[in-house]
């Protein structure tokens, strides 16, 4: 039986046949649609969100040791976050097998960097599997549990935006029924004290060399012969790529990526004129290839900047002088009219930026749907790092008296349980003169409203308790503690303008859901009194997609306002701002 599957959802469908027993994770986007799917489609296997990766890096830990396949699925950041735990878990092995997700981001699609995580493999001295479209993403996940139960260690299955959201053939398989163990009581093996870790050490040495033997033989790296001079060596989607622009090339397609296998690329390599290494973002293949004395080509002609496409190889390829020209199957798509993101119609965070621009103070951001702040025509946050670090970034900023108007952290309330918590215990242990605003709409919105710890549903359906924002901040010690409605916009800057003149840490939480959680949310709607209208563009400077500008010109020759009904949600903020009260409800309109 085929199907046609997205590489996530290929995964998921893998998570079945290989007989995973937990699959756990937390959102982000290419990973996201992993844990979605296997809770839609395969409810008899438990799944979770976890508040972070590092938790649910540990969560699967204990389930692997618990004796069960285990699934842990984060996008490439992620697992930064999740560094700690698979560090030390290399170490100590697994019990039932273990498979990592990394879901990289080349050309930082929805990411604020675009790490290459294979490094992070070989960093931790773990085996990484690296699928070039949706049929191996789910066969390479049934293999990487068995190395990963083989050779006693954590495996990585490497996915990318591209094969993750692209879809495919997908040949379907049985379930398989791994037998389950029990947790085994080895101190010497799972409890990392110096002494029993310099022992895992030599063991992890031992290993890796194993690895090496089995990356010679597995049929996972394959060479193609198809009598040509030049030889490719390449994995992942770049190989699907390449294979476009140059199918006659002879391929080492290279699918258990490390440790290498030297010696068939060596062989490789001798068997050729000129061979090119082609991968995505760094020169991770073909610095190791050259380390070893083989002599190989590739970035000179590639980059290490965003996405490879059949366009980027082919004129790559034209570079080292393979090609004389590029196919036209490589051609770049025309330009299109640029669309860059914009908070929804009727999002609640617009009114707090709106507020926070008019302070003037400076804005530690974070990571979520509330990052489009940063944009025009907001354009009111001055910082983004990673997830959880507004806070601690704006303790820093205020300890240094480095902004006149005061120091405000922004963060969502996914965010705020996903790494939150510690910079606000930082902001009342060390008396930091901050305001934290948490802009709490209810879910984990930016990745399409997933849920979390305070949402009171866990990814299952199943109800759980919600955990009290206001109770955990004053619990943490806030005693500068407010609501407000983020559709009001005169007690929102107010709210700001009196918190940030106290002294000591305050926090503000806003209270309106997501507009498009679970439905979108539509009131009635708001029009323009055209006759009213100055022209005087306030409502434009709101960023509204609902908000466009109308043929009719206001005596300067500039355009008037006009709301579209079927986009406004009726949240008010632009009728607030309005001087001449030209922005009234659709039945007010049609009343006059």
């Amino acid at each position: 039986m085929k199907e046609l599957l997205s590489g996530n959802e290929a995964i998921a469908r893998g998570t079945w046949e290989a007989g995973v027993k937990m699959a756990v994770g937390y959102p982000g986007t290419p990973s996201t649609e992993i844990l979605e799917t296997v809770v839609a489609k395969f409810p008899d296997l438990y799944a979770q969100w976890s508040p972070n990766e590092k938790v649910a890096f540990e969560v699967g830990i204990g389930a692997s040791l618990g004796g069960a396949r285990t699934l842990v699925t984060m996008k490439h950041v992620g697992l930064n976050v999740a560094a700690d735990p698979y560090m030390t878990f290399s170490y100590t092995g697994v019990g039932g097998g273990f498979v990592v997700i990394s879901a990289d981001d080349p050309e930082m699609h929805s990411s604020q960097n675009e790490q290459d995580n294979r490094i992070f493999a070989r960093f931790a001295k773990t085996p990484f599997l690296d699928p070039s479209d949706s049929q191996e993403s789910k066969d390479m996940l049934l293999t990487a549990f068995d190395i990963s139960e083989q050779f006693d260690t954590p495996v990585m299955l490497h996915m990318t935006t591209r094969i993750s959201h692209s879809k495919g053939i997908v040949e379907l398989g049985e379930q398989q029924k791994p037998e389950q163990t029990k947790f085994v009581k080895n101190p010497a093996k799972y409890v990392m004290v110096p002494g029993h870790a310099r022992g895992r050490h030599a063991v992890v040495e031992e290993r890796r060399a194993k690895l090496a033997d089995y990356s010679e033989q597995t049929p996972l790296n394959v060479v193609e012969n198809n009598g040509s001079e030049i030889g490719i060596i390449t994995g992942g989607i770049s190989y699907h790529y390449t294979k476009e622009v140059v199918p006659d090339f002879d391929y080492l397609k290279i699918g258990f990526g490390w440790p290498l296998p030297l010696k068939k690329i060596a062989e490789f390599v001798k068997n050729h004129k000129r061979v090119i290494v082609i991968e995505e973002l760094e020169p991770f293949y073909e610095d190791q290839i050259k380390a070893a004395g083989i002599k190989v080509e590739g970035k000179q002609y590639f980059g290490v900047c965003g996405e490879l496409s059949p366009a980027r190889v082919a004129k790559g390829l034209v570079d080292a002088g393979l090609l004389s020209k590029a196919p036209p199957v490589a051609f770049e798509p025309e330009a299109l009219f640029p669309r860059p993101p914009v908070l929804c119609p009727g999002c609640p965070h617009r009114a707090p930026f709106m507020a926070l621009k008019k302070l003037k103070v400076a804005v530690a951001g974070d990571i979520g749907c509330y990052t489009l702040g940063a944009l025009q025509p907001l354009n009111a946050m001055d910082t983004c790092i990673c997830m959880g670090a507004s806070i601690g970034t704006a303790i820093g900023m205020e300890k240094v008296d480095g902004s006149e108007k005061g120091t405000v952290a922004v963060i969502g309330d996914s965010t705020f349980f996903h790494s939150g918590i510690t910079g606000l215990v930082d902001a009342v242990y060390n008396s930091s003169n901050v305001t934290v605003m948490i802009l709490d709409n209810s879910a984990t919105a930016m990745t399409g409203g997933q849920q979390h710890p305070a949402t009171g549903t866990t990814l299952m359906g199943k109800p759980a308790p919600a955990i009290d924002i206001e109770a955990l901040c004053k619990g943490l010690g806030i005693t500068n503690f407010r609501k407000v409605d983020p559709y009001d916009y005169q007690a929102t800057h107010t709210a700001i303008k009196e918190e940030i003149n106290k002294k000591g840490p305050s926090v503000i939480v806003t209270n309106r859901p997501c507009v498009l959680m679970p439905k979108r949310i539509m009131d009635e709607p708001y029009a323009v009194i055209l006759e009213e209208c100055t022209g005087c563009a306030a409502c434009f400077k709101i960023s509204c997609p609902a908000i466009a500008a109308s043929d009719e010109l206001n005596e300067r020759g500039r355009p008037k306002a006009v709301i579209d009904p079927t986009q406004c949600t009726g949240c008010s903020v632009c009728a607030q701002i309005c001087k001449p009260e030209a922005i009234v409800l659709q039945s007010q309109l049609v009343k006059a």
